[in-house]
């Protein structure tokens, strides 16, 4: 049986030092989320696509091509957001103790699982 939406925000969410997975259309339109209680998802999820467009342009402009996948740091933490296909978004916090390698080893793997989902 192919795994759900569901399926995959869980199994990223139960990583250590992981907050919140929120899967959102490219329109910013929340699609699932696994958070702690009192994360706003959905203006979350409205917002990454700003951040998405910025990074293609920067792309373009420097012949890297589409923006795949973004680290950012914040003083309490990261944002880590991936396309997942031409459909969809994935956005990832985590607190500063969360180990990064394995976050972005498992948002590699899990993306193309995501994307056929759509």
């Amino acid at each position: 049986m192919m795994p759900t939406i569901r399926d995959l925000t869980v199994a990223i969410r139960q990583r250590p030092g992981i907050e919140a997975v929120v899967v959102l259309g490219r329109d910013g339109l929340l699609i699932d989320s696994q958070s702690a209680p009192g994360l706003d998802a959905e203006g979350l999820a409205a917002r990454v696509p700003g951040i998405v467009a910025s990074a293609d342009e920067i792309g373009g402009t420097t012949s890297k091509g589409a923006m795949r996948i973004a680290l950012i740091e914040h003083e309490n933490g990261y944002a880590v957001v991936s396309s997942v296909g031409d459909d969809a978004l994935l956005c990832v916090l985590t607190a500063q103790t969360a180990d990064l390698g394995g976050l972005l080893y498992d948002v590699r793997r899990h993306r193309e699982s995501i994307a056929r989902l759509f």
